[in-house]
């Protein structure tokens, strides 16, 4: 008989002791997201979506969804614009409540979730001050999902010097930005590099925290996070081919919390063009098949598409598990990703090009 010296107990009772004290604190809002899973678009809707002649044909059959009326209040002609507002809108809602009711560590883990967009809102104002645009102009801009209580205060920075001070003293990000970017780097480094700096430093955190909470949590998580890391080294390699940033500065730029590291990442380091970044692909079973067939011909997959359809497909078995936290950052990711579905197909309608309309990528 094997005793957890923890609970004093039998591994097995421990074990159910751990899972009911998750359920405690947890329990209600993992039933509640899996609920909201429940209402993802099934294939068959996107067959019908894909039917629709208009925007108005689309609006109501998403009625029949679990999206409901959320297009009813819209006055003016429908546009793909609105669509795309009012379905971030509504992810965002959802997200608020679980954040909202969510305690310690959940509501840690929810707040990583967030610090992605934040990176990605903070950089937008980077760039706009440093192209002499008032912050007031681009914070309507700024995803809502990277929304934090100090963002609205950073309007009074005028440079990129008070913004850096801001966010160093007033934003959730400054841990990242103290440890790898310093005041002169938003002058003289270019702005992909600071975001890439930043996401680095952000998804190596959030390996280490979901890897501290553990159990079902740490064997869900653990494997996205890896993706992540590897996809982000992949693109950042591919991207700078024909650029200005040497082997050394893009070596610094790899997250290294992914499958890829250490050697995997060396040997990205060296490559010179796209042929060599495959040759690398070609060592791991899942980057081989990802790599296989990838192209940008006509009826082809870019690599970008297919590394969406793997991360979907990774976050659809987040749900295969229960007591971890991996189900609400699996729900986000196919959420958004059915954001763009939606949006991909209002284009194509609102274009009237249907020869492009299949080009989504489906979720189940």
């Amino acid at each position: 008989l094997v005793v957890c010296r923890s609970f004093g107990l039998p591994l097995c009772l421990a074990m159910a002791s751990s899972d009911l004290y998750f359920n405690v604190d947890s329990g209600y809002l993992e039933g509640l997201v899996r609920g909201f899973r429940g209402g993802i678009l099934s294939q068959t809707d996107y067959l019908n979506l894909t039917q629709c002649e208009t925007l108005e044909d689309l609006k109501l059959h998403l009625q029949s969804t679990d999206y409901g009326h959320f297009l009813q209040n819209e006055a003016g002609p429908l546009t793909v614009s609105v669509i795309d507002d009012r379905l971030r809108e509504k992810l965002v809602t959802e997200f608020q409540y679980f954040r909202n009711h969510s305690l310690s560590p959940l509501s840690k883990f929810l707040d990583f979730i967030t610090y992605g967009y934040m990176i990605d809102n903070i950089i937008l104002l980077i760039t706009g001050t440093l192209h002499n645009r008032s912050i007031t102009e681009l914070l309507p801009k700024c995803h809502p999902l990277g929304q934090f209580e100090e963002l609205g205060s950073l309007g009074i920075a005028q440079t990129a010097k008070d913004l850096y001070n801001a966010v160093l003293v007033d934003t959730p990000l400054a841990l990242f930005f103290q440890e790898c970017i310093s005041e002169q780097d938003l002058d003289e480094l270019h702005i992909e590099i600071i975001r890439n700096t930043l996401y680095k430093a952000y998804l190596e955190a959030f390996f280490k925290f979901c890897e501290a909470i553990g159990g079902s949590t740490s064997e869900m998580m653990l494997p996205i996070l890896q993706f992540e890391a590897d996809r982000r080294a992949f693109n950042i390699t591919i991207n700078s081919f024909g650029t200005e940033l040497g082997k050394d500065d893009r070596a610094k730029l790899f997250p290294r919390c992914g499958r890829l590291y250490p050697d995997g990442l060396a040997r990205l380091a060296r490559a010179d063009d796209y042929e060599q970044v495959r040759q690398v692909a070609d060592c791991y079973a899942e980057y081989s098949a990802l790599f296989e067939g990838a192209g940008t011909g006509p009826g082809e997959k870019t690599l970008e598409d297919k590394f969406f359809e793997y991360e979907v497909k990774q976050n659809t078995l987040a749900f295969m598990n229960q007591f971890h936290f991996g189900v609400f950052y699996a729900y986000v990711k196919l959420k958004e990703q059915e954001c763009r579905n939606i949006v991909w197909i209002s284009e194509c309608i609102s274009q009237q090009n249907r020869s492009k309309i299949e080009n989504y990528v489906p979720i189940f």
